[in-house]
């Protein structure tokens, strides 16, 4: 093999890689979460229907690496409209998810850290603007939340819905 060839094989190999877990992190990131699009019941609950609304809570991100507020009590069954604002300068996020799909997704920030979201379960805001997400919590439990920017969730940027059995 010329050098040229060499280096072209390489170059092809690492094109297929990147496509091959670009392809992996967006199919796993989507939908192996298990709260991607639909109707269906996950371990954290499911998306909300904007009609059946109980109350809105709105939760500010900031550069501080805090949510306002962190620690969220809602009723078993109750569908909530959270109105997220990004009050600093930098972009953040509020991904709802168990301790283990939010460390999951950390680590696939950490490699695709402009991966964006579409997912009924995340927001992604740029500084100064907001978004909303509507839940319906279906089972009792601690459901967490984090920011998963690559450093935003070590500097302390998570929090925690209380869901209380009905």
């Amino acid at each position: 093999m010329t050098h040229e060839t060499q280096t072209l094989a390489k170059v092809m190999a690492l094109m297929a890689i990147a496509l091959s877990s670009s392809a992996f992190a967006s199919g796993n990131h989507a939908g192996g979460h298990g709260h991607g699009h639909g109707d269906e019941d996950t371990a954290i609950g499911k998306p909300g229907v904007a009609a059946r609304v109980s109350r809105t809570i709105t939760i500010e991100m900031n550069d501080s690496m805090r949510y306002m507020p962190a620690d969220v009590q809602v009723k078993q069954g109750e569908t909530i409209r959270f109105v997220v604002k990004n009050v600093g300068k930098v972009k953040h996020e509020l991904s709802l998810g168990t301790q283990q799909e939010l460390m999951e997704h950390l680590e696939q920030m950490k490699k695709f850290p402009d991966m964006e979201h579409d997912e009924p379960s995340k927001v992604t805001l740029a500084p100064g603007k907001q978004g909303e997400i509507v839940w319906q919590f279906t089972k009792a439990g601690p459901v967490n939340f984090a920011c998963l920017m690559p450093g935003h969730y070590e500097a302390g940027m998570k929090g925690v819905v209380r869901v209380g059995k009905r």
